[in-house]
């Protein structure tokens, strides 16, 4: 296992400067965005189109004794707006076709919201089963844009050697270990997840109960916390649209790592994890208001490397 940092944190520079930042901290492993909600900022999907160049890119990383752990391009492949669905899908196309080539094992992405109909402008994110028509519409969601879309995705991205990790998110029609699964069983093994347990713990879900239900679904992991406040959950609930900067009124914000849970709580994370079989990469993903993206990196490495499980088990000699 090992420690690793989303990249969009540092998206003002340029991409050498970030690898002088990583190394600085003891981070070889960087996971790059192509697209959609992450950016480009390093990582330009013109390779594709450009050997001398992309044999370059491969090099530089390689120079720089850095690894890709993933190419990330969330974004809204359902999304009701055609124009809008095209270039998500595109993008993400485009992204397993690059990661193909740098031999990069996995592609991240969010599981998408349809509208309610063909006609719909906007996505609509169904969260209860009454009144009656919220099933109709969701039963017409997975079976008319869920399940073709990401059956034929998850076998181009299989037929080029490459897995995708959706990330569980509210909002989508994939967004906890239940909804995942179920996504996972119609598009096959190609299809899994990247694991965040900011996103369980908002939602009321135990992240480290979750692994195991996800068992070896997960592909890729990203290390971020949360914190609830106490004082303002019984008057909002852990549905909360407030924004993101209104940190006094939310009843949760995303923290760095340490910082809404405990080092016992990560450390019995970091180890479940290795008990169900994933040992990759913890990849930082800054999202914490209070702190720069700087200083949450700087702490989320430091801490995070003080707890990572790195070697292979030893035979237990004692039995």
């Amino acid at each position: 296992m090992r420690v690793g940092v989303f990249t969009p944190l540092l998206a003002r520079f340029p991409l050498d400067t970030v690898f002088e930042k990583l190394r600085a901290l003891g981070i070889s492993t960087v996971e790059l965005g192509t697209g959609n909600y992450p950016g480009d900022t390093h990582l330009k999907l013109d390779l594709l189109a450009d050997r001398r160049a992309l044999k370059e890119f491969k090099q530089r990383v390689a120079d720089a004794g850095f690894q890709i752990s993933a190419l990330s391009c969330h974004g809204n492949p359902l999304h009701p707006d055609k124009d809008l669905a095209r270039r998500a899908q595109e993008t993400s196309r485009k992204t397993i076709l690059l990661a193909e080539k740098l031999e990069v094992p996995v592609v991240i992405d969010f599981s998408g919201c349809p509208g309610d109909s063909d006609k719909a402008k906007y996505p609509n994110w169904v969260t209860c089963p009454w009144p009656p028509e919220y099933l109709d519409v969701l039963d017409w969601q997975w079976e008319k844009k869920v399940a073709p879309y990401w059956t034929r995705q998850a076998r181009f991205a299989s037929d080029h050697g490459v897995k995708i990790a959706i990330e569980m998110h509210p909002g989508f029609v994939a967004y906890s270990p239940e909804t995942l699964l179920r996504l996972r069983e119609i598009a096959g093994p190609a299809l899994g997840a990247n694991y965040d347990p900011s996103h369980m713990f908002w939602q009321g879900i135990d992240p480290i109960a979750a692994i195991r239900v996800l068992g070896d679904s997960i592909f890729h992991c990203h290390a971020k916390d949360t914190q609830i406040y106490a004082a303002n959950l019984p008057r909002t609930g852990v549905l909360d649209t407030k924004r993101y900067t209104d940190e006094r009124h939310r009843t949760w914000i995303f923290r760095t790592v340490g910082y809404g849970h405990s080092h016992e709580w990560w450390t019995e994370f970091v180890s479940t994890l290795r008990m169900y079989g994933y040992d990759y990469v913890l990849s930082i993903e800054h999202e914490d208001t209070l702190m720069s993206p700087e200083e949450g990196l700087t702490k989320a490495a430091a801490f995070l490397n003080a707890i990572v499980i790195r070697d292979q088990p030893a035979a237990p000699w004692w039995v």
